[in-house]
C-alpha cells in the first residue's frame, strides 16, 4: 500500500513539474512576444522620425534564412550605430531593444534542435549585403521582426 501511494505521489509531481515547465516556457513567449512588438512600435516612431535622405546602407534581404536572423539584426543594427543619428531618444531607446535579451532569442530559430543546420549554413557578412536607402532598409528590419514575432505566436499556440 505504502509502495503503490509513493508511486502515485511520484507520478503527481513528475505530472506538476511538466505542467510548470509548459507555463514557463509559454510565459517566456508571451514575454518574447510583447518584446517584438514594443520593437516594431518603435521602430514605427524612429521611421517617422528619420529624415528619409539619400543614404545608402547595407541591408539583409528579405528572405533572409532563419539561421542568419541574429546576424542580420546584428547587420541592421550596426548600421543604424555608424550612419544614423544615435543622439535621437527614439533610435538610441529601439537600438537598447534590439539588444534585449527577449529580442535576441526571439530571433535565435537555430537555438532549439536546429543546431544541425546551423552548422551547415554559412550567414553572409555585413557588407556583403547589398546597400539600400534608408526607407528600404526600414522596411527590412520591419519585416525580419514581423516574421519572427508571426512565428513565435504560431510556436505559442501549439
Amino acid at each position: 500500500m505504502r509502495l503503490s501511494a509513493l508511486c502515485l505521489f511520484a507520478v503527481c509531481c513528475c505530472c506538476c513539474s511538466l505542467v510548470n515547465a509548459a507555463a514557463t516556457a509559454a510565459a517566456a513567449k508571451t514575454d518574447q512576444g510583447r518584446k517584438l512588438q514594443e520593437v516594431l512600435r518603435q521602430l514605427s516612431d524612429v521611421k517617422d522620425s528619420v529624415q528619409f535622405n539619400e543614404k545608402m546602407l547595407s541591408s539583409p534581404p528579405e528572405n533572409i534564412e532563419d539561421c542568419c536572423c541574429l546576424s542580420a539584426l546584428e547587420c541592421f543594427r550596426a548600421n543604424m550605430q555608424v550612419h544614423l543619428n544615435v543622439t535621437g531618444r527614439k533610435l538610441h531607446k529601439l537600438l537598447r531593444s534590439l539588444k534585449n535579451p527577449l529580442t535576441l532569442s526571439g530571433l535565435d530559430s537555430c537555438k532549439s534542435g536546429n543546431d544541425t543546420v546551423r552548422g551547415n549554413l554559412t550567414c553572409h557578412d555585413c557588407d556583403s549585403h547589398p546597400k539600400v536607402n534608408v526607407q528600404e532598409f526600414f522596411n527590412r528590419l520591419e519585416s525580419l521582426i514581423q516574421r519572427v514575432r508571426i512565428s513565435s505566436l504560431i510556436l505559442s499556440c501549439s
